[in-house]
């Protein structure tokens, strides 16, 4: 049966390929869009003013909701989405948060999922690892310009997710009933340290990139520089702290239980987008 499917954050790393995966499978799919809409394909949602949400869910079966980057209150712009779900009569919805969000009661995002489950409504949570996307986006500049992956993580490892294959887990939970009212960590299938990460980027580009460990201090001026909020700034820090503790290794087999496929690996994702790289 095809459903008709709201994707919030339609523009974003997962939303762009969930859009495509939904589409090819003959969804229809409508677009969230913080500004005007331009076609049937898209409704109006402004997350931040609420402008837009009395009429976006109007006959849609099932959505996909995460949190707009740049905000640490993710409880007080999600909840009143998922309240409206309720009330609009959507029958499932699939929210996107992240890894370790469960393990304190107190942050935004794990009220978040409380609330969701609380809601009445059938859901599936993702916690997704940190993704491999953020090396040819948040992590590209000193890359660029020094050949150097800038961060404060010491040696610990990451179990990277490529954002195409949370797209994919995603597309079989809103179209799929089997996994309902089920949450997941979802991660890649092996564990890097960020040397590991500069040496396969250097065998993808032919570029000699390599990893060097920074002071929270320095991370955060550089992301101050680049015009990030402060608070969200040092959101940031925090979780990259958590990154060096350890927290961020552990696989799971959720992919590949969820989609049937074999997560990708670091050294295919670096393959694909090789071409960021080049100076």
């Amino acid at each position: 049966m095809m459903s008709k499917i709201l994707v919030i954050g339609a523009n974003g790393t997962v939303g762009t390929e969930l859009v495509r995966l939904l589409s090819d499978q003959g969804h229809d799919v409508v677009r969230a869009t913080s500004r005007a809409p331009t076609s049937a394909q898209e409704a109006h949602l402004n997350l931040i003013t609420g402008e837009g949400l009395a009429t976006v869910f109007a006959g849609i079966d099932a959505a996909f909701l995460l949190s707009p980057p740049g905000y640490t209150n993710q409880n007080e712009l999600l909840n009143p989405v998922i309240d409206q779900a309720v009330a609009s009569g959507v029958q499932k919805l699939v929210l996107m948060t992240a890894m370790g969000a469960n393990a304190d009661e107190a942050a935004p995002f794990r009220k978040v999922e409380r609330h969701l489950e609380q809601s009445g409504l059938a859901y599936n949570i993702i916690r997704p690892n940190w993704f491999m996307q953020n090396f040819h986006t948040f992590w590209i500049q000193g890359i660029l310009e020094q050949g150097k992956v800038l961060l404060p993580v010491g040696k610990a490892k990451g179990s990277f997710i490529d954002a195409r294959d949370i797209a994919a887990v995603v597309s079989v939970l809103l179209t799929q009933r089997d996994r309902d009212n089920q949450d997941f960590d979802l991660t890649g299938g092996e564990a890097l340290d960020h040397d590991e990460v500069a040496a396969l980027l250097s065998n993808a580009t032919g570029r000699t990139i390599v990893y060097e460990e920074i002071s929270d201090e320095a991370m955060l001026a550089q992301l101050l520089a680049t015009g990030l909020p402060t608070d969200y700034a040092h959101f940031l820090i925090t979780i990259l702290g958590f990154f060096k503790a350890g927290y961020s290794e552990a696989i799971t087999p959720a992919v590949e239980t969820i989609t049937g496929t074999k997560p990708r690996a670091f050294a295919a994702y670096a393959q694909d987008f090789k071409d960021a790289w080049v100076v």
